[in-house]
């Protein structure tokens, strides 16, 4: 009897295995009937386009990008291995694409989060991300917002302590990059779960380690085509890596939850209640309401989170909210560093706004006068998106601005491309913040060429945090140091467009205290 067990096994495997491949031929027989009609690289067999990006540097692979580009104008297609993509680079159809209810699916390359972000609000689709958005959406109101400012401020002047022993070391050569990268992980694990884990003092840290290697592995996941397969991957010694970092993370938020949950138990429905109507309200212990606290009060269908449920959001929220902010900082430092009048006039705002007094603590209301600092931010994300590729997956066969495009095709956008036309923007290499003042400015700026927090139902929840979190830190840098970059200026840095923005070589800086 067992014998016929196995041989049912077996064919159940392969006939499930025949009609995947038929599937797959199928499709791809109708994607190259309509691929036909759009221009791009003749692929290989199998291999598709990779070969173009074989020993290619990831600096190198995002030039190459640009070339296919310009090679092949607005539209083209790409195929690599499986994967079957359609670029649009033309404001007209990633406003199609982007303001669209139906193309709210996430492209193939975000499934490789799904090992550490399960479901969360970034990969998840249909009814699960509406309600999801819909229950999250208030954890960003401006009253929640004024709470983290005070956190952002707090952890700034730990990253201001560690610039101080840094540039003590180097006669006041720093290198911006990993601390600024610690600050921003330490301001998203409080602001998400109200806890500090001492990122910029403890760099060693269990939890600093496994986020580190948890972004090497989705990297290489996404830009490597040798490990894009599960079934050779789970055989590499990345994949154990990735293991080891992932127990490490969820153990960390897990435990989080179960005791902020208990929490919230003893303290009684009481507490809770005025908590959810007043945002400004403690919850369970004496401290801010952190986004896991907002979550552990939420409903779905009038049923309570699961522990699941939370923590996909909370690690989402964690994914989302450190590498791209510190990013953008970077290249603000940058920009300021090698425009100094524009660092000048955002010193002369800073002080204006917030006094002279270097103590003096940021507040929301302060951060948001601060006009001439906000269009410097908006400039550097035009020029150095900290998310430099978009990506869509067509569920239903469908047409964009008359070019059909075949379901299972991934729609890829980039924001850092849109941002450096000529057609689109002025002087597009130039930093002008200037060219983002509503009110002085003459340059149009179409909406959907300027992208950085992407657009439409799926634009980013998080951006006006984000938007606060950088001004934050960049007032109170700005107020203590004058920044002088460090390095040939004739030429702008080598980009690396992975998961997140990057330079190929760090970016030093020289910092000399304020004299006011």
């Amino acid at each position: 009897m067992w014998l016929s067990l196995v041989f049912g096994a077996v064919g159940t495997v392969l006939v499930l295995g025949l009609f995947s491949w038929l599937l797959f031929c199928r499709r791809r027989r109708r994607f190259s009937e309509l691929a036909e009609l759009l221009p791009g690289p003749k692929p290989w067999p199998l291999l598709g386009d990779a070969h173009l990006f074989f020993g290619l540097s990831p600096a190198e692979a995002c030039l190459m990008m640009g070339q296919l580009a310009e090679k092949y104008g607005d539209t083209f297609k790409l195929r690599l291995g499986p994967y079957f993509s359609v670029m649009f680079f033309h404001p007209s159809d990633v406003e199609q694409v982007l303001s669209s209810t139906q193309l709210v699916d996430k492209a193939d390359e975000y499934d490789f989060l799904a090992r550490w972000l399960n479901e969360g609000l970034l990969v998840s689709t249909g009814r699960k991300w509406h309600k999801r958005r819909k229950i999250i959406t208030p954890a960003f109101h401006f009253r929640i917002l004024e709470q983290y400012v005070e956190i952002f401020d707090r952890q700034t002047h730990q990253f201001l302590s560690n610039l101080d022993l840094a540039r003590g070391k180097d006669d006041n050569l720093v290198n911006l990059g990993h601390a600024v990268h610690l600050c921003a992980l330490d301001v998203i694990c409080e602001t998400a779960m109200g806890v500090s884990i001492n990122a910029q003092t403890n760099a060693d840290s269990e939890y600093v380690q496994a986020v580190k290697t948890i972004s090497m592995v989705l990297h290489k996941r996404m830009f490597n085509i040798f490990y894009r397969f599960d079934l050779t991957y789970m055989l590499t010694p990345l994949a154990r890596a990735e293991k080891r970092a992932l127990h490490v993370l969820h153990e960390f938020t897990e435990k989080i939850i179960v005791q902020r949950r208990e929490e919230l138990i003893r303290g009684g429905s009481k507490d809770a209640a005025a908590a959810s109507d007043d945002a400004d309200a403690d919850v369970g212990a004496k401290r801010k309401m952190a986004f896991l606290d907002i979550l552990l009060q939420s409903t779905i269908d009038e049923k309570p989170l699961t522990n699941l449920d939370i923590r996909e959001e909370v690690d989402t929220f964690m994914f989302e909210g450190h590498d791209t902010t510190s990013s953008a900082l970077m290249f603000f430092f940058y920009n300021v560093a090698t425009h100094p009048e524009a660092q000048k006039k955002c010193f002369e705002e800073i002080s204006s706004v917030i006094g002279q007094d270097k103590s003096t603590p940021v507040t929301y209301e302060l951060l948001n006068k601060l006009h001439y600092v906000d269009l410097c931010i908006k400039e550097t994300l035009r020029m150095y998106p900290s998310v430099p590729l978009l990506g869509r997956r067509v569920v239903e066969e469908c047409e964009i601005n008359g070019k059909r495009i075949p379901a299972g095709t991934n729609i890829g956008i980039s924001p850092l491309y849109l941002g450096r036309r000529e057609e689109l923007f002025s002087e597009p290499n130039s930093f002008k913040p200037e060219r983002f003042d509503v009110v002085t400015s003459a340059e149009k700026l179409n909406p959907y060429a300027y992208i950085p927090f992407s657009a439409g139902p799926r634009n980013c929840i998080g951006q006006k945090f984000a938007m606060l979190e950088i001004k934050a830190i960049v007032a109170n840098v700005l107020r203590h140091y004058h920044i002088d970059f460090v390095g040939d200026t004739t030429e702008p840095p080598v980009l690396i467009a992975e998961l997140i923005l990057r330079t190929k070589d760090p970016l030093l800086f020289k910092l000399q205290d304020r004299v006011y």
